[in-house]
Order: C-alpha cells, then sequence, then structure tokens
C-alpha cells in the first residue's frame, strides 16, 4: 500500500510540472509566422541610433516567451541575419555573446550551415565565412570543433598536393623532350577536355583562412596553414593576396620610419580596429614576433604583390645599414641578419622566379643582397639553383618553360642578332637567371665559337644577374661530374679551356664581383689542384691587358724591356685598350679579399707540387702543361701587382726575402720575382728623398745619391741572402753580386732605343693616315690625333728616364763589381755555383729574363770583372745542354732556346771580326787562359787568348752543339726530341754555321719526320718546320775552314792543323777547362813542352764536379784551361758527319795488326754468360785525343781510291748489359783499322748480374808491334764524306785531352797482355743482332813502347795453342762447304765461350785468337794456298814485332824518366755510345 502512494504521488508531481513549467517551442517559422517575423525585424532594424546589442536581446527574450520560439532556432536566425549583415560585427558579435549558452551549440549551428554548402554544384558565400572567422577570432567557437565540419579532408589536401607536383612534372617533362607535332595536338585536346570535366571543389577551408586573415585573425590562419602541405594554402591568390595585405598593415610603421626612399609619399594603410590582430613593428627586433612567419609561409606567393616585395626588400636595406652603423647589439644583430637571409632564401628569391620580367625589383633585390659578403649570397644563390624550384609545383612548371625559351633563344643566336637576342635573354633572366644561365653555359661547354655572342648579348643584363652570373660559371667550374682531362689524359679538357675565355671575356667586360671566383682559384691551390689556374691566367690577361706567352717576335721581346707604355704599345700581341677600369676591379678584389699574396705563394709552392704531387698519375705531357700554366700564371699575376700596386700597398703585402723562402718556403727564383718590384720601389722612393735633401742639379752627385739610396735598400738584403744557401757558397760568390744579379731586370741594363723610335714612328704614321682621310669627322680627328700625339710624348719622356736609370744603374754596378768575386776556391767552382744559384734557375724563369741572363753574363765581361772567366762561362753554357735541354718543360725549352740564342749572338759578334774581338775581348780578365793567384796581369799577352784560337773555340762549341743535339734526337724520348728541336728553333738565327753540322742536323731531323709522322704529330710538326727553315738557312752557312784557319802538318814538330770533323774525331785541340765535358773520370792532365805559349801545364790538377754532375781539372795557384786552344790534331781532311748508315769496308785485311808485347795490369771481369746473338757493329765516329803528341810522323797518308759500300742490313738487336770489369791498360798507338768482333772468349755460363767492376791498373809498357800491307779489295759504296787519310809513322807522346767523338768502324786488333785485376761483376746482356758488311781497311802504323812492370801470372799454355791450332786445321780442311750465318753465329758463340782462357793466357790467347779468326775469313774468301802463305806472313810478322819490343824496350831506358808518359785510363763508354 505505501509503495503505491509513493508512486501516485510522483506521477501527480510529474503531472504539476508538465502542466506548469513546460514551454513549448516552436522551430519551423510556419509554426509561428508572427513571433519570426517580429523576431526577423528586430534584428534588422536601423543600428545607427542608440540601439544595443542588450536592448535587441531584451527584445528577443519577451519574443521568445511570448511567442514560444525555439531558442536554437532564434539563433540561428541570428547567424543569417549576421551574415546578411555582415558589416554589423560589433553589435551581433555583443548580441550572440550574451545571448549564447554554450560554445559548442554555436558550433553545431555553424557545422549544419557548412554542410548545408556541402552538396555537389553548390558554394560557400562568403559572408558565412566571416562570421565563423569573426566567431573565431573572439573565441565564441572552438576551431578545433568547427574544423571537422569542414570539407574536404586533409588527406584529400595532401593527394591533390601531391597530384598537382606530378602534373607539373609531367608538363616539364613533355617542354623538355621532343614531340611530334601530331602528338602536341592530340595533348592539347586531352588538357581541354579534362578543364571541361574537372572543375576544383569549392575547399571551405581555404575559405575560412581567407576570411580570417581578411579580419587579422593570423594566429587560427596560421593553425589551418600548419594542417595543410607547405605553400598550398598560399598557392591560391585570393588567400596570398589576404596575406600580404596583413604584413602590409604589420610592417608599415616600421617601413615609414626607416625604409622608405627619398621623395616617396606611400599609400596610406587603414590599419585593422581589432585589438587581436597582430601588433604593427616599430623596430626591426618587433619583425621577429610575426612579420618573418608570415613571410615564410608567402614563400614564392610574395609575387603577387611586388610593392610589398619592395617594402622587404628595403626593410633589409635599412637593416643592414643600421648593423653597419653599430645600433643593434651583436646577439640580436646575428638573430636578425639570419631571418633576414631565411627570408631571401625562402621568399624573395622564389617570388623573383614567378614574376614577370620585372628588371626594377631585380636591382631592388641587388641593392639587398650586394651589402651580404660574398659566401651568403653564393649560398642563397645555390639554394635557389638547385632546391627552390623543386619545392613548389609552379616553380617546376617555370624552370621547364625557361629552359624550353632558353634553348628557342640559344638556336638563333649569332653574331647578326646579338642585339635583339641579347634583349630576349635580358627579359628571360630577370626573373629565372639561374636557370638561363645554366643552360647557355652547358652550350658554351660544347661551342666555343658562341663565346663572343654570349658575351656581347649580355648588355642587358641587371646587376643582380651578373653576380648570379659569376656564381654559375664557379659552379660549372667545381662541377665533380666533369673531368678536367680529356680521355688521352695529355691535354686539359675543352670545355675548362671555354669557359676560362668566356671568364676572361665577361668580368672584362662588365662590372661583376671577382672576388668568389678568386677565392675559388685560390682554395683549388690551397687542394693541390692547379687546373683552375687556367682562369687566374684568362682572367688577368684580359682585364689587365697582360699577355704571358713564349712565342714573342724579337721585337715584341725588345720593347718589354722598356717601361710599362713601350710594354703596352709594341709587347704584346694584341693591343688590349682600356683596361684601366677593369684592372682596377682586380686590384680593388685582390687587396679587399687580402687575396694578392696567398695566389702568388700558392702558386710559386704549386709548381713544385704539380710535378711531385699532381704528377705522380698523370702523363708526362700533361704534368709538363700543367707546370708551364703554373709558372707561367705566377710571371703573369706578379707583373700585374708590381705593375698595378701603389708602393705602399706592395711593400706592406709582401714580405722579406728571407721570410718567403724560408717560412713560407717560396723557391727561390719565384721568392726574387716578387721581391723584385718592391726592391726598385724602394730604391726608387729612397733616391727621391735623398735628392729633396741635398738639391743639387750636377749629375754626379745624383749618381752618387742612387748609389747611396741602394746601399741602404739592399744592405738588408745582402744580409737576408745569406741565409738561403749553406756557408761554402759564399767562399766564391758575394751575397752582393748574388743580389744583384736577382734584383735587377733588363730595364736596368739597357734602353731600348730601338724599340722606342719603332713605336713614335707607327704613331707619326698613324697621325698622318689621320690627317689624309676625308672620312673621318673634323671632332674625332682632332681627338685621335691628340691622343697619339699624347702617347708620342709619353714614350719619349719614357725613354729619357730609362736611359738616366740604365746611367745609373752602370755606375753602380762599376763600383760594386770588384766586391762580387773572392776566388777562395778555383775558378771554375766559381763559375759553377754562378751557373747553378744564378743563370739556369734564372734564364728558364721567363722570356726577358733569359735575354736578361745572356746580358749580364757580358756585362760583366764588360765590365772587367776580377775573378770572372767569361771563357769558362760560355764553354760550361755550350757543352752541358744535354741534360738541361732534357729536364726542361715545353716553355721552359722555349726560354733556354732563347738564352742559348743571345749568348750564341755575342759570341757570333766577337767571331764575326777580329777587330771587335780586339776591342771588346782582348785584354779583358774574362779570356785570360791562365789564372795567377796574385790577380790579373793584364800585360801578359801570352796569357790571352788570341783571335784565331778563339774560333777554334767557337767551333768547338758548335760541334759540341751539335754533338747534345744528335744525341737528344736520337734517344726516341717524347721529351728529349720535343725539347731539342724548340731549342734548336730557338738559336736558329746563329746556329749552325758551319755546313757540315747542319747537314748533320738537317739528315737526323729528317729522320725524325719520317719516324713520327704517325706515332706522335706533335713532334712531326715540329720537326717539319725546323726542317723548313733550317733548309732557309743553308745559304747563310760556311764551311768549316771558313768558320776556323786550320792548319797543315809541317814537320816532325809542327803541331798540326785541325782533326778532320768534330764527329769523326776530337773537337778542335784546346787549352781550355771542359767543364762539360762528359766523360767523369779523366785522371791527371800531363803534357809536353809546346810550342804555344798558352799550354803551360801544370800536373797539380784537381777534380771538381760540375753543374752536371761532371767532373773537370782545376788547379789551385795557376790553372791551365785545357781543350780550348792549341794541340796538335792527326787526321787532315775537312771534319766529315755521317749522314745515314756506316759504311763497312768489302775488301780484305793484308796486313797484320800490332800486337801489344807488354801487360795489362789490371784483370777484366770473366763473363759467365752466354752471348747468344752476333755482334753489333760500332757506327759512331772514332775519338781522337786533342792534345800534343811529341813524337814523329814518317808515313804517307793513305787515300782510298774508290767508294766504300753501303751495307745493305743492320743488326736486329743490342746488349742490355754490361761487362762489368774494365781494362785499364791502353797502348800508346792509334788503331786506324776497323774490327768485325767484340768478344773472343767463350762465355761458360748465364749472365747473373749486373756489371759493377772498375779497372785498377794503369799500362806501364807500350805496344810495339808494326801494321804493314795493301788493301787488296776495291771499295763499292758511296762516300758519304770526305778522306780522311791515314798517317803512318812513330808516336810517342801522350795525349792531354779528352776523346770527344764517337767510334765509327769496328777495330781488329786483339791486345795480348795479362790484366792483373780481379773481375767483380758478370755481363747481363745478350747480343743478337748479325753484321753484314766485311771490313776493308788497311791497317798501318808503328806501335812504340813496352811493359815495364812484369804480369802477376801466367795463365796461358803450349796446350791451349795446340788446341787453338786445331780447331784452325779443323776448319781449313779442303771439301768443306760454305757456313751459313747460323753455322758462323755458332762457331761464334764456341769461340767466346773460351775467351777467358785466350785473353788470361798471356800473348799465346791473343795469337790463337787472331789465327782463328784469320782462318775463318780465309775459309770464306781465299783458297788454301794463300792461307798457308798469309799464316807465315803472319808469324814473320810476330818476329818483327818482338824485335819491335826489344827494341823499345832499349829505347825507354835511355829516355828514363824523361820519356813517354803514361795515357789515362780510357774513358767508360757511356749508354747511349754503347748503343750506336
Amino acid at each position: 500500500v505505501i509503495e503505491r502512494d509513493m508512486q501516485i504521488e510522483k506521477a501527480v508531481q510529474s503531472y504539476c510540472v508538465v502542466m506548469s513549467y513546460k514551454q513549448q517551442k516552436f522551430n519551423l517559422l510556419r509554426e509561428e509566422n508572427e513571433g519570426y517575423a517580429k523576431l526577423i525585424s528586430e534584428l534588422g532594424q536601423d543600428l545607427s541610433g542608440n540601439i544595443t546589442s542588450h536592448v535587441v536581446l531584451e527584445s528577443i527574450k519577451s519574443l521568445i516567451g511570448c511567442f514560444n520560439l525555439d531558442p536554437n532556432r532564434v539563433l540561428d536566425i541570428i547567424l543569417e541575419v549576421y551574415e546578411g549583415r555582415s558589416d554589423q560585427d560589433h553589435f551581433f558579435l555583443s548580441l550572440i555573446k550574451s545571448y549564447m549558452c554554450e560554445p559548442l551549440t554555436l558550433c553545431h549551428m555553424l557545422g549544419f550551415k557548412f554542410k548545408f554548402y556541402q552538396e555537389p554544384n553548390e558554394e560557400t558565400p562568403r559572408s558565412l565565412y566571416h562570421i565563423a572567422a569573426a566567431l573565431l577570432h573572439h573565441n565564441l567557437v572552438e576551431l578545433e570543433d568547427l574544423y571537422v565540419h569542414l570539407l574536404p579532408q586533409d588527406v584529400s589536401i595532401v593527394e591533390e598536393h601531391k597530384k598537382e607536383i606530378q602534373e607539373a612534372k609531367q608538363i616539364a617533362r613533355k617542354l623538355v623532350m621532343v614531340v611530334v607535332p601530331s602528338e602536341k595536338s592530340e595533348d592539347k585536346d586531352k588538357e581541354k577536355e579534362e578543364e571541361k570535366n574537372d572543375k576544383p571543389p569549392d575547399n571551405q577551408k581555404l575559405g575560412l583562412l581567407e576570411a580570417l586573415l581578411r579580419i587579422g585573425d593570423w594566429h587560427h590562419a596560421q593553425s589551418i596553414m600548419d594542417q595543410m602541405p607547405s605553400f598550398y594554402a598560399t598557392s591560391h591568390k585570393a588567400i596570398a593576396l589576404a596575406l600580404c595585405q596583413l604584413v602590409h598593415l604589420t610592417v608599415d610603421p616600421l617601413y615609414r620610419r626607416a625604409a622608405v626612399p627619398k621623395g616617396a609619399k606611400g599609400r596610406v594603410l587603414r590599419p585593422l580596429r581589432s585589438r587581436r590582430t597582430p601588433r604593427p613593428a616599430e623596430s626591426f627586433e618587433d619583425l621577429r614576433q610575426d612579420t618573418f612567419s608570415m613571410l615564410c609561409y608567402l614563400g614564392p606567393h610574395l609575387s603577387h604583390d611586388p610593392i610589398l616585395f619592395a617594402k622587404v626588400v628595403r626593410l633589409g636595406k635599412a637593416f643592414m645599414k643600421e648593423m653597419d652603423g653599430g645600433l643593434v647589439d651583436v646577439l640580436t644583430l646575428e638573430t636578425l641578419l639570419s631571418c633576414f637571409l631565411s627570408i631571401a632564401d625562402q621568399v624573395l628569391l622564389p617570388s623573383l622566379s614567378l614574376l614577370e620580367c620585372n628588371a626594377c625589383l631585380s636591382e631592388e633585390v641587388w641593392g639587398l643582397f650586394k651589402l651580404f659578403p660574398y659566401q651568403h649570397r653564393y649560398r642563397l644563390y645555390g639554394q635557389w639553383k638547385n632546391e627552390t624550384y623543386s619545392s613548389h609545383p609552379l616553380l617546376v612548371k617555370v624552370k621547364a618553360q625557361t629552359i624550353d625559351r632558353a634553348k628557342y633563344i640559344m638556336k638563333r643566336l649569332t653574331k647578326e642578332n646579338v642585339k635583339p637576342s641579347g634583349r630576349q635573354i635580358g627579359k628571360l633572366s630577370h626573373s629565372n637567371p639561374t636557370i638561363l644561365f645554366d643552360y647557355i653555359l652547358s652550350q658554351i661547354q660544347w661551342y666555343d665559337n658562341l663565346i663572343g655572342p654570349v658575351v656581347d648579348s649580355l648588355k642587358y643584363l641587371t646587376s643582380l644577374n651578373y653576380d648570379l652570373l659569376a656564381y654559375c660559371i664557379i659552379e660549372a667550374l667545381a662541377n665533380p661530374e666533369k673531368e678536367k682531362m680529356k680521355h688521352d689524359d695529355t691535354t686539359i679538357s675543352s670545355w675548362l679551356q671555354s669557359l676560362a675565355s668566356l671568364c676572361g671575356a665577361v668580368f672584362r667586360k662588365y662590372p661583376i664581383e671577382l672576388a668568389g671566383l678568386l677565392q675559388y682559384v685560390t682554395n683549388q691551390l690551397k687542394a693541390g689542384k692547379s687546373f683552375d689556374l687556367l682562369i687566374l691566367k684568362e682572367v688577368v690577361q684580359k682585364m689587365a691587358g697582360i699577355e704571358i706567352t713564349d712565342e714573342m717576335t724579337s721585337e715584341q721581346l725588345e720593347a718589354m724591356t722598356g717601361g710599362e707604355q713601350l710594354k703596352a704599345e709594341g709587347g704584346y700581341f694584341g693591343q688590349i685598350r682600356n683596361t684601366k677600369k677593369s684592372s682596377q676591379r682586380l686590384k680593388d678584389a685582390l687587396l679587399d679579399h687580402e687575396l694578392a699574396l696567398p695566389l702568388c705563394l700558392l702558386m710559386a709552392q704549386q709548381r713544385n707540387g704539380v710535378v711531385f704531387l699532381e704528377g705522380g698519375e698523370k702523363h708526362l705531357k700533361l704534368v709538363g702543361k700543367l707546370y708551364d700554366q703554373c709558372h707561367d700564371t705566377l710571371v703573369q699575376f706578379g707583373g700585374f701587382l708590381a705593375s698595378n700596386l701603389s708602393t705602399e700597398d706592395y711593400i706592406k703585402r709582401v714580405p722579406s726575402i728571407d721570410i718567403l723562402c724560408n717560412k713560407f718556403h717560396t723557391p727561390h727564383d719565384a721568392a726574387f720575382f716578387l721581391s723584385r718590384p718592391m726592391y726598385a720601389h724602394q730604391i726608387l722612393s729612397r733616391y727621391d728623398e735623398l735628392k729633396k735633401g741635398e738639391k743639387g742639379s750636377r749629375q754626379q752627385p745624383k749618381v752618387h745619391k742612387y748609389v747611396a739610396a741602394c746601399e741602404q735598400v739592399m744592405g738588408p738584403v745582402h744580409e737576408a741572402v745569406v741565409s738561403l744557401h749553406p756557408p761554402r757558397v759564399w767562399d766564391d760568390l758575394r751575397p752582393q753580386f748574388y743580389a744583384t744579379f736577382w734584383s735587377l731586370t733588363m730595364y736596368d741594363l739597357a734602353a731600348p732605343h730601338t724599340a722606342y723610335e719603332r713605336e713614335v714612328n707607327k704613331l707619326k704614321v698613324q697621325i698622318k693616315a689621320i690627317e689624309d682621310n676625308p672620312e673621318i669627322p673634323v671632332n674625332k680627328k682632332k681627338k685621335e690625333k691628340e691622343r697619339c700625339t699624347a702617347l708620342q710624348d709619353k714614350l719619349l719622356e719614357e725613354e729619357r728616364k730609362q736611359l738616366e736609370h740604365v746611367q745609373r744603374v752602370l755606375h753602380r754596378l762599376k763600383l760594386e763589381k770588384d766586391n762580387w768575386l773572392l776566388a777562395k776556391s778555383t775558378k771554375n767552382e766559381t763559375i759553377t755555383k754562378f751557373l747553378q744559384l744564378c743563370l739556369f734557375p734564372r734564364c728558364i724563369f721567363s722570356a726577358i729574363d733569359a735575354v736578361y741572363c745572356a746580358r749580364f753574363v757580358e756585362l760583366v765581361h764588360q765590365q772587367k770583372t776580377p775573378n770572372f772567366c767569361t771563357l769558362l762561362c760560355y764553354d760550361r753554357v755550350f757543352s752541358a745542354i744535354i741534360y738541361t735541354v732534357a729536364s726542361c718543360t715545353e716553355n721552359e725549352s722555349r726560354r733556354y732556346g732563347r738564352f742559348l740564342c743571345c749568348m750564341l749572338e755575342t759570341v757570333t759578334r766577337w767571331h764575326s771580326d777580329r777587330s771587335i774581338y780586339e776591342k771588346e775581348c782582348a785584354n779583358y780578365p774574362g779570356f785570360l787562359t791562365i789564372f795567377r793567384a796574385t790577380g790579373f796581369d793584364g800585360g801578359n799577352k801570352a796569357d790571352q787568348l788570341d783571335y784565331e784560337n778563339f774560333r777554334h773555340v767557337v767551333h768547338k762549341w758548335h760541334y759540341m752543339l751539335t754533338k747534345a743535339s744528335v744525341h737528344c734526337l736520337e734517344t726516341g724520348e717524347y721529351t728529349h726530341i720535343r725539347n731539342v728541336l724548340i731549342v734548336l728553333t730557338k738559336i736558329l738565327p746563329c746556329y749552325p754555321k758551319v755546313l757540315n753540322l747542319g747537314q748533320a742536323l738537317e739528315c737526323r731531323v729528317h729522320k725524325i719526320c719520317l719516324e713520327e709522322k704517325e706515332k706522335r704529330p706533335d713532334l712531326y710538326a715540329l720537326a717539319m718546320g725546323y726542317s723548313g727553315q733550317l733548309k732557309g738557312r743553308k745559304a747563310h752557312m760556311v764551311p768549316e775552314n771558313e768558320f776556323h784557319h786550320k792548319e797543315q802538318p809541317a814537320s816532325r814538330t809542327a803541331l798540326g792543323g785541325q782533326q778532320n770533323g768534330p764527329l769523326a774525331s776530337k773537337a778542335p785541340a784546346s787549352k781550355t777547362e771542359d767543364p762539360g765535358a762528359e766523360d767523369g773520370d779523366r785522371g791527371k792532365d800531363k803534357t809536353a813542352g809546346t810550342t804555344k805559349p798558352v799550354n803551360k801545364a801544370n800536373s797539380t790538377t784537381t777534380k771538381v764536379t760540375t753543374s752536371n754532375g761532371n767532373s773537370a781539372p782545376n788547379s789551385g795557384g795557376t790553372a791551365l784551361l785545357t781543350l780550348l786552344t792549341g794541340g796538335p790534331t792527326l787526321l787532315t781532311g775537312e771534319p766529315t758527319l755521317l749522314t745515314g748508315e756506316p759504311s763497312v769496308p768489302t775488301g780484305e785485311l793484308t796486313g797484320e795488326p800490332s800486337v801489344p808485347t807488354g801487360e795489362l795490369t789490371g784483370e777484366p771481369s770473366v763473363p759467365t754468360g752466354e752471348l747468344t746473338g752476333e755482334p753489333t757493329l760500332l757506327t759512331g765516329e772514332p775519338s781522337v785525343p786533342t792534345g800534343e803528341l811529341t813524337g814523329e810522323l814518317t808515313g804517307e797518308p793513305s787515300v782510298p781510291t774508290g767508294e766504300p759500300s753501303v751495307p745493305t742490313g743492320e743488326p736486329t738487336g743490342e746488349p742490355t748489359g754490361e761487362p762489368t770489369g774494365l781494362l785499364t791498360g791502353e797502348p800508346t798507338g792509334l788503331l786506324t783499322g776497323e774490327p768485325t768482333r767484340l768478344l773472343t772468349g767463350k762465355p761458360t755460363g748465364k749472365p747473373t748480374g749486373e756489371p759493377t767492376g772498375v779497372p785498377t791498373g794503369v799500362p806501364t809498357g807500350e805496344p810495339t808491334g808494326v801494321l804493314t800491307g795493301e788493301p787488296t779489295g776495291e771499295p763499292t759504296g758511296v762516300p758519304t764524306g770526305e778522306p780522311t787519310g791515314l798517317l803512318t809513322g812513330l808516336l810517342t807522346g801522350e795525349p792531354t785531352g779528352e776523346p770527344t767523338g764517337v767510334l765509327t768502324g769496328v777495330l781488329t786488333g786483339v791486345l795480348t797482355g795479362e790484366p792483373t785485376g780481379e773481375p767483380t761483376g758478370e755481363p747481363t746482356g745478350v747480343l743478337t743482332g748479325e753484321p753484314t758488311g766485311e771490313p776493308t781497311g788497311v791497317l798501318t802504323g808503328v806501335l812504340t813502347g813496352e811493359p815495364t812492370r812484369a804480369p802477376r801470372s801466367t795463365k796461358a799454355t803450349k796446350e791451349d795453342k795446340e788446341k787453338s791450332g786445331k780447331e784452325k786445321k779443323k776448319e781449313k780442311t779442303p771439301g768443306s762447304t760454305p757456313e751459313t750465318k747460323g753455322e758462323r753465329r755458332d762457331k761464334r758463340e764456341e769461340r767466346g765461350a773460351g775467351g777467358k782462357e785466350e785473353r788470361t793466357g798471356g800473348g799465346g790467347g791473343g795469337a790463337a785468337a787472331k789465327e782463328e779468326r784469320a782462318g775463318r775469313e780465309g775459309k770464306e774468301r781465299t783458297p788454301k794456298a794463300e792461307r798457308d802463305k798469309l799464316k807465315e806472313e803472319k808469324s814473320s810478322a810476330k818476329e818483327e814485332a818482338k824485335e819491335a819490343s826489344r827494341e823499345s824496350k832499349s829505347k825507354e831506358k835511355e829516355r828514363g824518366a824523361t820519356g813517354g808518359a803514361k795515357l789515362p785510363p780510357p774513358r767508360p763508354e757511356s749508354e747511349t755510345e754503347r748503343g750506336g
């Protein structure tokens, strides 16, 4: 009962509540027309009066209560009315805020409204976006709640963005691809259909975003943009413009305060009334709050508002000025700078790409960018070029369109249409310069003929574009995918050469900053890469007008020795005008970035780095080119600095010479090259100070002041150079002499009057041509005449100044010369150090230095410098060129050839006329042939070299040049052949002068032409060029007897004439030291008395190593110069040079060679290997001692009556090793026949080592054999030289010189003495060749002398002789068949194996070998009866030889100690001579 009562009570209560408190709500307008109509009229009334939201709200409440209106429906109507009256934000927002109870309800209301417009073909009204944005802005609705009601979904937006990128890439690919016209039309049709079908759907999120930006709600707008891909929202123009407007309002106060240009008024902006909008920036620090982030969201779409673009750029410029003024603290400064750099990277440059050809904005950007360091700019350019274009679909399309347009322009670019094409390039470059320049550079790398038109067409570019061009060039140069060498690894790639040429042309013509390019080259050098020095070389050449070439004409070279004006007018191939501005820009870039000295030092160090660091894996030809390029660029760059930097700048930047060499490890030649202008500047400055201090007009005081200035400036230099070399160097050369040589230039030594006169005459002709030309306007004619006249006056004034300067310098040198050379050691050592440390390093430094070195040597001679031997200096220069030529690069060989040419010019002038020689050389200390410790005795004419002997010396020098040239040409080495051809071409005006030497060179060069035509075309071209020029010089060549006087032998005591041919015998005998001789061990010079006063011997000669590692005799108190003058010769014919293959005589030898009867005290090494081939013939020319022989010549020379035959074959191999032992004895007679064998013994084993032995003994006796007989055959060939004759008689003296010729025959004599030394090695070579001719010469003459020492061992026995005889009888048995070549070779091998027993068996072994050879030859050519007769004659000749030996012994005892002297040990064969 109780429970039921409770239920009844609850039901009554519910009924009462429903009846009393439940309100009836009408949701539909038709349910309560009057109420809703009244509501709408209340909301739509005029709000201009005192009506407020509170009054209206009370009315709304009354209407709801009176008409039972649904509150939610009322709220919906309020929103609808607000949507229609969106300008009444303040009223409706306050009304909604007062009316609303829950924010979520309002959000649902808005969501339903947005959903209503999500139907197909529906468009959401802008008013709805506005009220939603206003409600969000006033926090009446939460964005997270409203965002879910909006379409499309975020996933759809991301997919759409990806699709746009793919479409953009496809469009770009189509633009790049080559498409057939029919395919193009199909693609266009498809695109039209897609445009019709696919309309972009309504994006409510973007609409709301735009509305938020319009009202200034950046916070909510940023949240929406964060949900979307980068730059997706701002890619819509309306949103971008709305955001731009918001940025305008934000930056306006700061812009008006700091960045408005002078004279500009600007448009007044109405600020937003809401307090929730971003706060306007009053300072640069305020920009960090919202402005920079808004700009970053804009990205490339700032292009929609060029005015805002300009404002942002100007704000950046204003900030950079404040930063320079120090108005901002360091931390804030760095932060703001990074912000502005980010804006430039993400906003300004990408927006510039989307702008349509706006040159003004490009210049505005440059106004900001030029305030950044080039490192910042280049980083921005790199981002723009390589990354920005892939970040947005629009930029992808723009890039493809730019490339397509660039192709179109470049296909039509020619020299004729440069102007219109240039305008098109300019328009395209304003927006997308990086893409355009990248394509242009790629075309230039392929087609270098585009460089000229492209450079001319770039005149319409903006300053920003020029800077970008520099960056693009550097990026192209640094491209790691490009190989800087061609595939043959011998030359620099053409693309690099093309870019280097473009750099020079572009940087000269247009005002482009050079810092980046110069720093790039510097960094490459620091990394050890020298390829890019080509760029620096081109830039300096084009911008400064300084041209580096080793192909200068003599007129240009002469002009280069003058002043700067003469250099510019006559020193270069191309007259580069108007370089003042461009050279100033280059100088400023170097000084501002402190790159002048680092570049010089890096180039100087890199010269050796090219060879020792880079050159390991590179081709030798490429290494030489890189070395030359590095060196030439250093010379060119140093010349630019010297001529363009002021004295203060130069001295401030270049350290002292000892710091350069010791601290920076700069090579000495480069260090002095850099310091030389500094010394000249300092001396002139000091000289001017002294002149001002003591005013005097006389010349003498001025000269003394100049000398004083030199002493003050060069004094510290003399002290500094002492540390550059070891102390022993200064025993001969004074530091003063060393510093003087390295500090002077050709400008100091002589004024080129001819060059000045030539250029002045050119200007006079030019003035006359201007006057005679009626077509030139009067004004222009007047200007040109004034220019030429002014230039003429400058040249004349420059010449006058140089003449005065030269006189001062020569006076200074005259005062200094006595202290230059100390002569603490020998004169040869002094000359050696002068060549090593001064002459050779500088003569290959530059063409001017080559001329300077030759002129300096002549000047030192003319100054009569004590202790300086001019003869020895010239002799060392001309006698040892092989090593220098072989070690030069291509350009160095040109300079070295020019140096030799200048030296030869001086020598040729002295040689040409006795009067000139007497005037310039007689009584000069440089032409003394005897040096005395007490100094120069000028009154002793016997010490001077007379004119005829000097002519002999000059002939010897020509011969040595020929020998060295022939050697280099026959090596087969590329470098040797190339360099010697270059040197020969350079010295062609002065060499060859002798006809037979010229013929020898012509033959060798012709051979090079034939051999190298297919293999090495560059050598072939060089050889053909020289050959043609050489033939043209033949008319100026003279026979040898006209070049120098040759005496004929008259009596026993006569000295004899010159030898017959420099290559057939020794060079002209003379009495001067020959430091350039090739032998390494000469022994002691011992000479007998002669009739010439110059031949005063001194037996205390020592050996000094020359600059090339050779040995030469020297003296302490009195030194005799040998090998230059005087001395007898053996052969009286004209000297002949073999121009082809050596002829082998075909007659028979009927005489017997003399058999030496003395013992040789050394012992040859015994070969243990087996020689398997035929012996090769020696094809050189026999050397003849050049000293004096005191014996008697009793026979008449035999003259061949026929013509020698020419061999029909040639040896096919050559030995690859050499015996290690050396025979130390040598007969004193001359063997004039030609042997047919080289080794007579038979090695017993296989050679296993390399010869290492050295001869230890000296022969003590003299052979006494007699050579008799007549030739029995007749020559059949054609002679290639003149008959040389053979002298018979007794030669008893000792030659004092060393043989210099090359053997051409084959010796047939056998030495029968016994050596006593022990061999220390074994031969390793195998002879594989085979001779094809037979000798026909006649051996004559008398060999005198006998051994005075007993042999240490005698190993020959009767068994050896019997064995030898049996073998000979076996060979001579009748009925034997003729031997084939193979059989003869086998027998020679057997005989060679027994060589040791035969050689060590005393006289018996030699006789057996001789008989064996005679038997073999007789078997082939004569019957048995004649062979028996020949055997008898040989035995009788033996008896005569023994008797002659006994007679020689008795004579030796009679002569005692005054008899014939010992011959020096034989000179070891060089490898080149052994190889033939």
